[in-house]
């Protein structure tokens, strides 16, 4: 497969300072070399720049950094789309405002080429708030709402050549939901796969239902990996941890079943924050999650001394 690279180094979606170094510390922990590795061919685009600011103002008081998140929106969609041209994009965080660029460019080249587009969102929160349900005003909790269509962001956001249809967006691993997105994403259909779910059923079967909608509408699959997916206890770069998140063998199984599907077509790793990590050991375990997504076995998998 060819795959690009493409570095978003946002952090002001998510409140905190850092996210802006995940893209350095996943190329510095050997992301091109994996996927070389595995006989991939690769092109790195390097890092987007945002577009220029205009001033925007809303009603809701609480949002934070709204004319640079529109501003980052607009740039990020149009490198997705660009890179997307006869490659598998991959797009380095940043936080998870990046989605809202990655999943506006990545439906306008799926409607281009006639096939609908799935997202499978591996994230200990929906993202689904709109500018007028958010209360903490990070915007890196509305990017799943903005690419679906949901309303509230016209006149503000870059309008969508494409919306994502929420019918076809699987949430996999929540267990932090505020009552407006609850209630935002029943109402639009979205599936959701909390970790209770995941506890009485597991991953497996869950996700293999998904992948078989995929597969029977010829669909293109995005898949947008938040490093809070994973539990604080092997992943502890980020600023918005939450207990009982995905195991090391959990998040590798669906990484392998993935690959097994051949169905991904994109890719998003978010909110890796250096400044929380330890000797780097939350972008390996990036690294070495896409390598699984891209076909590394599990007897292949290198043997690491810390």
């Amino acid at each position: 497969m060819h795959c690009t690279i493409v570095g978003a180094p946002i952090q002001v979606g998510s409140g905190r300072m850092g996210c802006e170094m995940g893209p350095s510390a996943l190329r510095t922990a050997g992301l091109a070399a994996a996927l070389t590795e595995l006989g991939h061919t690769l092109a790195d685009l390097g890092t987007v720049a945002s577009a220029d600011l205009r001033p925007i103002s809303h009603g809701n008081a609480a949002l934070k950094a709204l004319p640079e998140i529109v501003a980052w929106t607009a740039a990020i969609t149009e490198a997705a789309y660009a890179a997307s041209a006869g490659a598998m994009p991959i797009f380095l965080g940043g936080d998870h405002s990046i989605s809202a660029g990655t999943l506006a460019g990545i439906a306008r080249r799926a409607a281009e080429a006639g096939r609908p587009l799935f997202v499978l969102w591996l994230d200990a929160h929906p993202d689904f708030h709109t500018l007028d349900t958010t209360t903490s005003g990070n915007l890196h909790g509305v990017p799943l709402a903005y690419a679906s269509g949901q309303p509230g962001f016209e006149g503000y956001f870059p309008s969508l050549a494409a919306c994502v249809d929420p019918a076809r967006i699987c949430t996999l691993g929540i267990r932090s939901v505020d009552p407006a997105e609850r209630e935002a994403l029943r109402k639009a259909g979205v599936t959701v796969h909390d970790m209770r779910m995941v506890d009485e059923y597991g991953m497996a079967p869950l996700l293999r239902a998904f992948l078989e909608r995929v597969s029977a509408e010829n669909g293109m699959l995005h898949v947008s990996l938040d490093v809070d997916f994973l539990d604080p206890t092997i992943a502890p770069a980020v600023g918005t941890t939450v207990p009982g998140g995905a195991t090391f063998r959990e998040a590798h199984l669906v990484m392998e079943m993935l690959h097994d599907s051949r169905l991904v077509t994109s890719l998003d790793l978010v909110e890796l924050n250096p400044a929380l990590d330890e000797r780097n050991r939350t972008a390996t375990l990036l690294v070495d999650l896409t390598a699984s997504l891209m076909g590394r076995r599990i007897m292949d998998r290198p043997t690491r001394s810390y």
